[in-house]
């Protein structure tokens, strides 16, 4: 048993209820630590396939090198309450994103200038466990895509020194099936974006020609891993996929093919936060039909067809 092992609450079977992460063997770590390493020598980690050498230093089109920077670390209680509790969801905002969305607010770490700090590996390591310390009901890997070869290695040191809270992958939903399946076992807990039903969309929007047709992937490849989401006594999330859908005006994100496709294709009861907190960011007013807030009647006709489709909405 890992050190974290001691640390957790049986479920209603009378089993213990852990992270997936702590099921994994040291070796396989190592295994998985190693085929990331290769992956950066020659960078597909993400569906732009960039295929530069990152482990030099050269940054891909996601602004990413060969370090982790990370822009801020702490509890965080605006997430939705199955992942917040008492001590908040522990979130671990990395810099740098894989996206260029030009409503990005949080354009600031994602492409601007504010460039956060050069984590190790054992730096991640120490802060997991600080929040873990801190009380918090999971580590939150906001925006992770870019450096999950030195996530993958502070989860193992962190998970040998008694890191026993569950692992979010709070992510744009533009990921790679092959990276997926090198995390399978080691995330409990998959949080995509789910931003647009079409590819035309992502193109204009976000800066990549094939957003859907990844994201299709990507989601039912996290569902295959993970399930439905899982809410334990205490109301708190501890294993599934949860789909984050933001609102855009003029439904620009589809709602209604999104919601179908989601009921379709990856669960019927897979649980959507259908968000309202558009405003126009960044780039945002280069766009008219996206210079404005969402109106309560686009919001409430996109959570209807979410709705309509037996979809479990948080």
């Amino acid at each position: 048993m890992r050190p974290g092992d001691r640390k957790f609450e049986r479920n209603g079977s009378g089993a213990l209820r852990k992270p997936a992460y702590l099921e994994i063997p040291v070796e396989e770590f190592l295994k998985r630590i190693e085929k990331f390493k290769q992956i950066m020598k020659s960078c597909t980690i993400c569906p732009r396939n960039c295929r530069i050498d990152r482990l030099e230093g050269i940054k891909g089109q996601c602004g990413a090198s060969d370090e982790m920077v990370i822009s801020s670390i702490g509890p965080h209680f605006g997430e939705e309450k199955e992942l917040v509790g008492s001590g908040g969801s522990g979130t671990i905002f990395f810099t740098h994103c894989n996206l260029e969305c030009i409503y990005c607010q949080n354009w600031t770490i994602s492409r601007g200038e504010e460039r956060g700090t050069a984590f190790s590996e054992y730096d991640l390591a120490e802060a997991m466990l600080s929040l873990q310390k801190r009380g918090c009901s999971n580590i939150n890997l906001v925006s992770p895509t870019p450096y999950l070869y030195g996530i993958v290695g502070a989860l193992n040191l962190a998970a040998n020194n008694g890191l026993g809270i569950p692992l979010v992958y709070n992510c744009g939903g533009y990921e790679s099936v092959r990276s997926l399946k090198l995390l399978e076992g080691l995330i409990d807990i998959y949080m995509p974006d789910a931003k647009y039903a079409s590819d035309e969309s992502g193109s204009k929007y976000s800066g990549v020609t094939d957003y859907f047709s990844r994201l299709s992937e990507s989601l039912k490849e996290m569902q295959r891993q993970v399930g439905d989401l899982a809410i334990g006594a205490d109301g708190l999330a501890y294993k599934g996929l949860l789909v984050r859908h933001l609102v855009l005006p003029g439904d620009i994100a589809e709602s209604e093919k999104m919601a179908r496709f989601i009921k379709d294709e990856v669960s019927p009861k897979c649980a959507v936060n259908v968000m309202a907190q558009y405003y126009p960011a960044y780039l945002a007013n280069r766009y008219p039909e996206l210079n404005r807030r969402v109106n309560a009647i686009e919001y409430s006709a996109a959570r209807r067809v979410f709705d309509e489709q037996g979809l479990r909405l948080l």
